[in-house]
């Protein structure tokens, strides 16, 4: 019969230390597999979102306006017809919020797509829907010229009931999209 080995500090930390090796390998073999098609995903969200936020467009192209990616559209004239920005805001109830925003020709609000959110489910987390066409807290035709803010802070946008902290973070995300849109059509 095969003798047991001994129950010491050495032979302790040398069966810990293989076993965290191992299991840092699996989860380092896993993570490499994973990678590559979560970025796919990724990105095929993105560009549906793209699609999604703009208005009728013949052409796209990507760009980066002061570190920030955006989709410019054109019409089959190369006239711009709008943009599509990924915005973030940081200020959600649960944290980060991303969306990608749309804008007209005119700076209008043409659609957005909420990307990322850590809101609370049926709180924050209905911003997806909130602020869409025809909904309470409609924001889609709006300008953000002046900045969009919720009603409690002296805005038009209704907030989310129980979640104006999120609300206003979305109302963030749509002014940082905005200040990009300027810059971005100030370039052309």
């Amino acid at each position: 019969m095969a003798k047991k080995a001994q129950s010491t500090l050495i032979n302790m930390l040398l069966s810990l230390t293989i076993i965290a090796v191992v299991a840092a390998a699996a989860l380092a073999f896993v993570s490499g597999v994973t990678a590559e098609p979560i970025e796919q995903a990724q990105r095929a969200k993105k560009e549906a979102a793209v699609k999604a936020v703009l208005p009728t467009f013949d052409r796209l192209e990507e760009v980066e306006i002061e570190g920030v990616s955006c989709t410019k559209a054109y019409n089959a004239q190369d006239a711009l017809v709008g943009m599509a920005i990924e915005s973030k805001s940081g200020k959600g109830f649960g944290g980060n919020l991303v969306a990608m925003v749309g804008l007209d020709a005119e700076g209008n609000i043409s659609g957005y797509q909420i990307l990322e959110t850590a809101e609370t489910p049926g709180l924050g987390a209905k911003a997806g829907e909130w602020f869409q066409k025809g909904n309470k807290g409609d924001v889609i035709g709006k300008n953000p010229a002046e900045g969009l803010k919720v009603k409690k802070d002296g805005g038009d946008v209704d907030a989310i009931s129980g979640s104006t902290i999120t609300s206003r973070a979305f109302c963030e995300i749509i002014n940082n999209a905005y200040a990009i849109y300027q810059k971005g059509v100030n370039e052309q």
